[in-house]
Formats: structure tokens, sequence, C-alpha cells
């Protein structure tokens, strides 16, 4: 089947040097969920604009469904976009706020108003419909937002960062009724973000963007276990990040010796070509800590406690090893005891080793 959304070679420039986009190309299928993930300046709010038809691109084509869009306005493409402000009527009741989309369609009343009940039903408010935006908490006027967006039932929705005025446990909870109802509609949803652990809990795949390009495409798995570059390494969770040297056919850490992988034309480290640098990358939480030598297959490696922070779900350790800092998680309390200054020992996992192009 063919794509949904298709983004070819897109590039944006403002003033005629910031390059906001960087020859962008994806496609996003039908009832699929993608988030456009990365920091402030990264160009993901530019290409959602540039889907949505308030942006024209200097150069490449954006299709929806086979059609060439890249130079139709917003209202006449097949998508609707929920933005972070909502955007409400405020002189109009919730009703009426979801009821315009269907009436300027050139729905009859009677309709309209219906389907706006139904959409209302869908994410909970119907029994709130006469009331208006400035009588309904952040929350609410999120999920009239979503109504007014899905009433007409568009084949794409795109949506700029919508919880991010909302607070911690209300947003939590908007995301998992956001992916339920993307789920239930089986509408394709193009979701801006900025908050990493938001895309990983309801996208299907993620789009991790910097400086106006791709950096990679995949699975919130994927990009977290085997990112492609070592922004993505860095950017997505805690990473450590440990400079690696040639030797032979080997890749061996710097900060204590240990191969950390092979080098050969058939399976190079992501991003790296036979002549490039490249780290390690191993996640705190695969990092083995003891007071006594883990086992006999385990190298004995030493470390000295700088820090720990402790948050009750788990407890952070900053080790320095040979002049390297390294960050080791462990689930719960500080279960070891451990203190500034002590020495223990560290495992690192070479199963978990990830080699990424430096």
């Amino acid at each position: 089947m063919a794509a949904l959304l298709s983004v070819q070679n897109v590039s944006k420039t403002f003033q005629r040097k910031f390059k906001a986009l960087k020859d962008v190309s994806l496609e996003v299928g039908h009832g699929e969920f993608v988030a456009l993930l990365g920091p402030s300046g990264c160009g993901k709010t530019t290409l959602l604009a540039t889907l949505a038809g308030f942006l024209q691109p200097d150069i490449g084509s954006v299709f929806i469904e086979g059609q060439n869009v890249t130079h139709l306005p917003p209202h006449k493409r097949t998508l609707n976009t929920v933005f972070q402000s909502y955007a409400l009527f405020p002189h109009m009741t919730v009703l009426d706020n979801v009821a315009y989309g269907p009436l300027r369609s050139g729905a009859r009343k009677t309709e309209a108003r219906a389907r706006a009940h139904e959409s209302l039903e869908m994410v909970g408010l119907d029994h709130l419909a006469d009331r208006y935006p400035a009588q309904m908490s952040g929350g609410q006027r999120q999920r009239v937002a979503l109504a007014r967006a899905i009433v007409n039932r568009p084949k794409l929705l795109l949506l700029d960062e919508p919880l991010s005025a909302l607070d911690l446990k209300l947003r939590k909870r908007m995301q998992l009724e956001l992916k339920a109802l993307q789920e239930k509609l089986a509408i394709s949803f193009v979701f801006v973000t900025h908050d990493q652990e938001e895309a990983m809990a309801m996208a299907d795949r993620i789009v991790v963007m910097n400086q106006g390009v791709i950096e990679q495409i995949g699975t919130g798995d994927e990009i977290y276990k085997k990112p492609s570059t070592r922004f993505v390494a860095d950017f997505i969770g805690d990473a450590n990040l440990l400079e690696c040297e040639r030797d032979g056919h080997l890749w061996r850490l710097q900060c204590c010796g240990l191969p950390a992988g092979k080098l050969n034309h058939q399976a190079q480290p992501d991003g790296a070509t036979a002549t490039n640098s490249v780290v390690a990358m191993v996640r705190p939480e695969d990092i083995s800590l003891s007071r006594t030598r883990l086992s006999e297959q385990h190298e004995a490696l030493t470390a000295t406690v700088v820090d720990l922070i402790s948050i009750g779900s788990y407890t952070t350790v900053y080790l320095n090893l040979n002049d390297t800092r390294i960050e080791a998680r462990r689930l719960g309390a500080n279960d070891l005891a451990l203190k500034r200054g002590d020495t223990v020992y560290l495992g690192l996992p070479m199963q978990y080793i990830h080699l990424v192009g430096a």
C-alpha cells in the first residue's frame, strides 16, 4: 500500500541564510503515529507547517495519497492541525466550536451538531457541550481542540506540541488517551514534541531531527538501543559515550583498553568508515556495580564514586574510571550504601555496547 504522506527532498531557508530544512524526505503510512522529535530550532515545527500548507518549501514536494499538495492552501488539504494554543473560539460554546468545521464544509446545522456531539463523546466531554472554553480546565480545552480536529475525519492529523502546557500528571494521562483515540479512529498522526519520553510513549516511529536534517527514523526501541549518530545517542535518554581507538581489527575503549567491537567491512559502526574515530555507547542501566569483583569472567575494573543522586525509584551513580566520567543507574535506593570517594568494581557488558561514528 502506498504511503499516506510522502515528503520528498524538502528544503526551506529563511532570510536567505538560515536553513531550517535541508533535503528532508519522509513517509507516513495509513493509521501510523509518527513523532517529530528534536531540540528547539531543529526544524520539526517548520516541517509540520510545511505539511499543513502554512509554509511553502523552497525545494521539494509534499504528497498526500499520491496527490501533490505542495502548493495547496491548508483548507484544501485532507488534514487538520491541533495547535499548542488550542485556538478555540472564546465566544462559542464547546459544541459550536466543534460543529464549526462541518458547517464550513457544507453540512446542515442538525448534521453538524450531531457530528460534534459524536466527537465530544469520543473525548469524554459531551456532557460539557454547553460550556464556554473559559469555563474549562487546560486538559478539557485540549480535548475540545482534539474533538474539533477529528470531527471531519481527516486522513491526517498534525499536532504541534499540544500537551506542553499541561502539568506532568495530566500530560501523561493525555498521552495515553491520545494514543488510544488515534488507534480507535485509525487516523495518521504526525506529532511534534521536544519531549523524548512523550515520543517514546506514543509513537509507532520517531523522526529525530537536528539542525534541519533527519538524523534517524525508527521505533523507540531502535533509536534508544541502536542510535545511528552520536547526536541521537546523546539526545535520546542518558548515555555514556566512551572514546575508542583502533587496534588492528578491533576498536578498544581508551579508558580501560577493553575491546568494544570488531573493525571490518561487513560490520562498521553506524555512521563510521574504516578511517573514522568512533565512540562506544553504553546506557547507565546496563552498567554493573559491586563492592566485590563481579565474577572471574569480568575484567577487574575499579572506579571511584564521584557523586550519587537518588530519586526513590532509582539511584544514579557518577564514577571516575581512569579520568573518564561514567554514569551508572541502579533500581531503587542506594542498596550498596555507596558514598563519595568509595571504590567499586564496575562491569561493562560488551553485549550492550553500541559503536557509533564520532
